[in-house]
């Protein structure tokens, strides 16, 4: 039954939860299922499909275009070469129309679907099965082509691969050997049995003379049919290679590791290497270059699609590469939004939705709001944070730290001081907003460890710095700095690690998200623990006061929000969502608590309804 049209932009994304009442923002090049396959068009767009039966097409720049539910019934999936037919399988091999998402075919099978390869002009397509058979398909007519016995006992296909010029196919099983097939006549050319582990990937190159191997063995083998000894190994990946690709060129191939890097190989007939990509924490499922082949396209289990420059080997998109979501509430009418979730600012009027100045106009490494209103600062992926006058709508100042990014930025409870880090150093800098010139420069902050987060005291004459010991250079794991401002004394340390720190509104007690996935709790005057509050079952990104000062709310990895009550720290409730809660802000009157997520978006939420529900 033909599935529906591109769902409008107005609707994606959909609601996450009941307890979400607004969403700001996409969820670029994030997914909500572990992403199977990846191919670009030849425009330039990308197509993703779920584990879950969910097509996703992106822009070049992560926003969502459209999605179709396919069905989550599939184990298997795979693009053909030009992205205008998706294959699954199960008990049947099905076949999809891309742009649309309509079932095209399902062609029944004796045996489970294991592996699916398309040919170089996507006309005919080969499917492994669990009995180590693999069956050929003409596309257009979903006419049976052929089969042959790829396995010498009953076995799953592993892999399967059709040369670029169709001339050969080459299949692999769990009997980790590789065999070589001719495409038209299906008999048997050669066997490549050098692998000792399994073979789950197989790809050949665009000029169909080299196909390289994957190897649950460290390595990956590149080999010159119909020649059966490999031409070399490719050992410097971790203990399994997962996937791998050529670009359309054949100048580059990838390789995805079980350490979640990415290889890349300038020449892989000679082991000449290129840069190694770090960015993934899960096993990358897919990897998919450009039609140019200056992007590389890769995602897995981690259910975010990381853009790389193939030539600099740098992230282009996904993640933030070079921020952290970070959201900032201004107070005032109309109440406005401000996160660098993604590469740039974006500023929305939460009771239109609009997206209103600054947005987009520089890049964004995190963001604070004075609490009168009038300022926003936009601590960049550089070293220099934009001090805009809101009231105004203008820029009002660039202010310099010492190296770049600005890791983090606060006000004081006056709005008369900026303070923000420059963590690669140690430093606090303070500054006075009107005149947008240096009071103060605090070195080694939070005593000599990294600037994760930074609050002023309601008083507005002390400040608090904490981080992490990453190099452990002590016994502990991290401190928390408290300084005078005036007379630039610190007055004393705690030593915890923390990710994040926050004074409550009375200035009685400072919060920090500890580096052991607790919220500490401690008494300002007596430097005395009051609560451990754990619960989290992951990092802590965010800790935050309710302006009442009756809450205290935290955010992490786990996707979760806890709250508890701060007079006597009793856990009162937590509420999970769909990605990780990365950044808390309340608005001025405690009625909404906006979160910032891992997914680039961000969440309104009525915070008696998250008490109650």
């Amino acid at each position: 039954m033909p599935l529906p049209t591109d769902t409008p932009d107005d609707s994606i994304p959909l609601r996450p939860s009941p307890l979400v009442s607004k969403v700001f923002g996409e969820p670029r090049f994030h997914t909500e299922g572990d992403v199977a396959a990846l191919a670009y068009a030849a425009d330039g767009t990308l197509w993703s499909i779920d584990e879950t039966g969910l097509l996703r097409r992106w822009a070049p720049d992560g926003k969502l275009l459209a999605r179709h539910f396919l069905s989550d019934l599939e184990t298997v999936w795979c693009f053909s070469p030009d992205a205008k037919l998706l294959a699954s399988g199960n008990d049947s091999l099905i076949l999809w129309d891309v742009a649309t998402g309509h079932l095209v075919k399902r062609l029944p099978q004796s045996a489970w679907v294991t592996a699916i390869g398309f040919g170089p002009d996507g006309r005919t397509i080969a499917s492994g099965h669990d009995d180590g058979v693999v069956r050929f398909w003409d596309t257009a007519s979903q006419r049976f082509l052929g089969q042959v016995q790829a396995c010498s006992k009953p076995v799953p296909v592993s892999a399967v691969a059709c040369s670029s010029r169709g001339e050969y196919v080459a299949t692999a099983g769990e009997e980790r050997v590789v065999r070589l097939w001719n495409e038209l006549t299906h008999k048997l050319v050669g066997e490549l049995s050098s692998h000792t582990d399994r073979i789950p990937a197989m790809a050949w190159s665009p000029d169909g003379r080299l196909l390289v191997s994957a190897g649950w063995d460290t390595s990956a083998r590149v080999w010159r049919p119909p020649q059966t000894e490999p031409v070399i190994l490719l050992n410097s990946h971790a203990d399994q290679v997962h996937t791998l690709a050529f670009s359309p060129d054949g100048k580059l191939l990838a390789c995805a590791d079980s350490n979640f890097d990415i290889h890349l190989w300038r020449d892989p007939e000679k082991a000449i290497a290129g840069p190694v990509l770090h960015g993934h924490t899960d096993e990358i499922v897919c990897l998919a270059f450009s039609p140019d082949g200056s992007k590389l396209a890769s995602a897995g289990l981690d259910r975010v699609i990381h853009i790389w420059d193939t030539r600099e080997g740098k992230l282009l998109a996904g993640p933030n590469p070079k921020g952290r979501h970070v959201i900032a509430v201004v107070p005032g009418r109309p109440l406005r939004l401000a996160s660098s979730g993604e590469t740039k600012v974006r500023v929305w009027n939460t009771e239109s939705e609009a997206e209103i100045a600054p947005t987009g106009l520089c890049p964004a490494y995190c963001v604070a709001a004075s609490p009168d209103g009038k300022w926003l600062a936009i601590g960049g992926t550089d070293d220099l944070t934009k001090l805009w006058n809101v009231l105004e709508g203008r820029l009002i100042a660039s202010l310099e730290a010492t190296k770049p990014p600005v890791g983090f930025a606060t006000f004081s409870a006056d709005s008369k001081y900026l303070a923000h880090t420059s963590p690669a150093d140690g430093l606090v800098w303070i500054w006075k907003c009107d005149t947008a010139t240096a009071e103060l420069l605090l070195i080694e902050a939070a005593d000599g460890c990294t600037l994760e987060g930074i609050s002023f005291h309601p008083d507005g004459r002390r400040i608090a710095a904490g981080g992490v010991d990453y190099l452990s250079t002590g016994t502990r794991d991290g401190a928390v700095s408290v300084w005078d401002i005036p007379t630039k004394d610190k007055l004393f340390t705690i030593d915890v690690g923390v990710y994040a720190v926050e004074f409550d509104p009375q200035g009685k007690y400072l919060a920090g998200a500890g580096f052991d996935d607790a919220v500490y709790v401690w008494d300002v005057e007596t430097q005395e623990t009051v609560f451990v509050l754990g619960g989290h079952q992951g990092k802590i990104h965010t800790v935050v006061f309710s302006p009442d000062g009756s809450y205290i709310v935290s955010g992490g990895d786990d996707s979760t929000i806890r709250v508890w009550d701060v007079l006597s720290g009793r856990f009162l409730v937590a509420r999970e969502f769909d990605s990780a809660v990365q950044s808390l802000a309340f608005s001025p009157d405690g009625w909404h608590l906006y979160c910032g997520n891992g997914n680039t978006t961000c969440y309104q939420i009525e915070f008696k309804r998250l008490l109650e529900d």
